[in-house]
């Protein structure tokens, strides 16, 4: 089993000579207590071409310390990272090993690094004994076990947040090691650096250029050339966003799978703005290449929302539960809601897990991959981004607009709930051209991307009445057929009537408003 700790740390660079400055003076320090001397023993692992290296992703096996297993490192932001650990063993975690499939796919991880540490440890602590930061001092050799075989020594410092510490605690120590003369490292990490200096010839690291020989003679007047960069073309909007979308599936893989909040969603989302922006630039990506694509990105979509679509209902019907007066509520409406909610669960954690592992995902990662690489581009993809990008998202503001005027002048029931459905998808696919065109478009497109969100709101708050006055049906079914009162279900009912409603009474001043903002179909 698995457990996963947050890391906030700093490392600093520090000469073979160098040692820590006095910390009690450090704002909030009572104590530094020495905690010996630890060897520490790390084997690191990646693939042969150091995908997880690339990826600022480390997973290693450490023996010695108090901490010896298997630790893999998900990088969050500039110094934090998420530690997840597993028991020692010879073998690879599969617990682990999962969580990196999205980089490595199908290829072997194998050992590339070996890191000793001799690590001098001190406990900051406050006026109560708590610990605020560990600072140790790491004596490090590395050797390349891969890739290369060089070795490498030196000696860094590193501090290390308490559980729950406060980060502005990082910055006071810092302050005091600078002025000891003790500087940040250039590397992000002991495996960073140690590839960088253990490579092969021609990788980064000691082994530079050749020296050129030295000029006699007159010296020659410099010439200096400025080459101005081309400016973007439609292409290279289109495929930093494409390229933005991939990234945030292969990144949140790891996230899905340890069930982090809302991880589930985000990927969902991207792979629906992927989707859309095929359809959207259908002029500057061949349909041909990217049409099986997205349909192989709606079979994902779908796969990570059998279980969401569920869990938004329920959050809905207990929420409107919750906000009846006690009087209205009759029966054993909970326990029905429970038993109701428990029977249409359709997924699984395992069963997502199995779609994430299974080769119709990773073949669609590797199929994404080809596409960055290689983009089927067409003649539009050259064009200036302000006529074939502007092109495309007042396209879809049309057919939104269309769709949204035939959604108002259709009668209420069935045929309007219908309409205003298929507008709100329309007004996503609007909304993800608009972010694909902020770069290019700038303010005109920003402010498109608010007006979509807020109409995809008011759109998206009918649809879910739609769907949750169908389970309020039901579930009533279900609780006639019992012997139960199905009074509050009828009530519930009501109430959501009212509020598509609302929604359909609203629609209309809505639509003017985000019609005139946005210049009307030859805006933008």
């Amino acid at each position: 089993m698995a457990d996963t700790k947050r890391e906030i740390e700093r490392k600093y660079e520090a000469g073979e000579s160098a040692g820590l400055p006095d910390l009690t003076g450090v704002s909030g320090v009572e104590g530094v207590i020495d905690k010996g001397l630890a060897e520490l023993d790390a084997t690191y692992y990646d693939t042969a071409d150091q995908r997880l290296a690339a990826a600022s992703i480390t997973l290693r096996r450490r023996t010695g310390g108090d901490d010896a297993g298997w630790h893999l490192k998900l990088p969050v932001s500039d110094g934090v990272r998420d530690e997840i650990r597993a028991p020692l063993s010879d073998a690879l975690p599969r617990a682990l090993t999962g969580l990196v499939r999205s980089r490595v796919r199908d290829a072997e991880l194998l050992p590339v690094v070996r890191l000793q540490s001799a690590r001098d440890v001190r406990h900051l602590v406050d006026a109560s004994g708590g610990l605020l930061a560990e600072v140790s001092v790491d004596r490090v050799r590395a050797e390349r076990l891969s890739g290369g075989d060089g070795s490498t020594d030196w000696t860094e410092i590193e501090v290390e947040l308490a559980d729950d510490g406060d980060p502005a605690f990082l910055d006071k120590v810092e302050k005091k090691l600078r002025k000891a003369g003790i500087s940040r490292s250039k590397s992000a990490s002991k495996l960073a650096r140690a590839l960088a200096e253990t490579g092969e010839p021609g990788e980064t690291g000691k082994t530079g250029p050749a020296k050129q020989p030295k000029q006699t003679g007159r010296k020659k007047p410099k010439v200096v050339v400025t080459v101005e960069p081309e400016p973007p073309t439609a292409g290279d909007h289109v495929l930093a966003y494409v390229r933005a979308q991939r990234d945030a599936i292969v990144e949140l893989d790891p996230a899905v799978r340890r069930d982090v909040y809302d991880s589930v969603h985000r990927m969902r989302v991207a792979t629906r703005r992927l989707r859309s922006s095929f359809r959207s630039y259908g002029k500057v990506l061949d349909r041909a290449v990217t049409d099986p694509i997205g349909d192989e990105l709606k079979w994902l979509a779908g796969e990570l929302g059998v279980d969401r679509d569920q869990e938004v209902l329920t959050e809905r019907l207990t929420a409107a539960l919750d906000e009846l007066p006690r009087t209205l509520v009759t029966g054993p409406v909970r326990t029905r809601l429970r038993t109701w909610t428990h029977a249409r669960r359709g997924g699984s954690r395992r069963r997502l897990i199995a779609v994430l592992d299974g080769k119709r995902y990773l073949d669609l990662l590797a199929t994404l991959d080809s596409l960055v690489a290689e983009p089927p581009l067409l003649k539009a993809a050259a064009g200036t981004p302000d006529k074939v990008i502007g092109k495309a998202v007042r396209g879809d503001f049309a057919k939104l607009s269309a769709l949204v005027v035939q959604a108002i002048d259709t009668p209420p029931g069935t045929d309007r709930d219908l309409a205003i459905h298929e507008a709100r998808k329309k007004a996503k696919r609007t909304r993800y051209a608009a972010e694909a065109a902020t770069k290019a478009l700038g303010e005109p497109a920003a402010d498109l991307v608010k007006s979509m969100k807020s109409l995809q709101g008011l759109l998206g708050d009918h649809q879910d009445s739609v769907m949750t006055r169908l389970a309020l049906r039901d579930l009533a079914t279900q609780a006639h057929a019992a012997g139960e009162n199905s009074f509050t279900y009828g009530v519930l009912y009501g109430r959501e009537e009212q509020r598509a409603s609302d929604v359909e009474r609203a629609l209309p001043g809505a639509w003017a408003t985000i019609f005139a903002a946005a210049g009307g179909p030859g805006g933008l």
